[in-house]
């Protein structure tokens, strides 16, 4: 099946990125915007309490989810924002290194931010995603 998203790269920007700077898909493509990806069990606790790579695992099962009831999965995603509930650098990239380990050769133009607090109990990690898909 033929994939909507296209990954851009330039050689002109450093290549220390672990990701795509930027990324394309076609006008006929159908657009999935999702909802930040939380790491919620199917009865709403938070799964893996003070475990930022467990978060991280569980928000992109989750995601996978999602993704599959619109029809679509994670080779189908366009961009990614990974929001870790942290200061400290070593939390950010410990719950990145899962995002990029997860996403492999379809590595999305990506935005990782540290923020204050995120919305449930014990949460330190959420990722919010968009994908494209071609209906045949």
């Amino acid at each position: 099946m033929p994939r909507a998203v296209t990954l851009i790269r330039s050689t002109a920007l450093s290549d220390v990125a672990e990701y795509a700077y930027a990324a394309t898909a076609p006008a006929d493509a159908r657009l999935i915007f999702l909802a930040g990806s939380c790491p919620l069990n199917e009865d709403g606790s938070t799964a893996a309490v003070g475990d930022y790579a467990g978060q991280a695992v569980k928000a992109l099962e989750n995601m996978r989810t999602a993704l599959a009831a619109a029809g679509a999965g994670l080779e189908d995603v366009i961009s990614t924002r990974v929001l870790v509930a942290s200061t400290r650098q070593e939390d950010l990239v410990t719950a990145w290194q899962v995002v990029r380990d997860t996403f492999g050769d379809h590595d999305v133009p990506s935005t990782l931010l540290g923020v204050t607090v995120l919305g449930y109990h014990d949460q330190l990690v959420e990722i919010e995603g968009v994908a494209a898909v071609l209906d045949s």
